[in-house]
């Protein structure tokens, strides 16, 4: 069964996004709620189950605690999980008013 992690970087500062909230979900269904470290990384103790998932980071909420406005008060990550990997990572490059996610290693 696959592992999940992921990383979150702001974009326009150049610093690890920490203390952004992530949910994992299935199907509307919470399935992990998590916080990212000092790092902006979280390594989910749920492992996903097979097919479609979500990752839901509140960006807007994040930007909002430092005083920043954002455009996107939501980024919402769709996954197609492969149960027979052993793990996947998300990776997602923010800035206030744009985002960039891709798999990483």
């Amino acid at each position: 069964m696959t592992t999940l992690s992921t990383h979150v970087l702001d974009a326009a500062l150049g610093v690890p996004a920490a203390g952004l909230a992530v949910v994992l979900s299935r199907e509307g269904l919470e399935l992990e709620r998590a916080t990212t470290d000092d790092d902006g990384r979280v390594a989910f103790t749920t492992r996903p189950p097979g097919g479609e998932c979500a990752l839901t980071f509140a960006t807007g909420a994040w930007f909002a605690a430092a005083g920043r406005t954002a455009f996107h008060p939501q980024v919402d990550v769709a996954l197609a999980v492969d149960p027979d990997e052993e793990h996947l990572h998300v990776a997602l490059l923010l800035s206030p008013f744009a985002y960039t996610t891709y798999r990483g290693s």
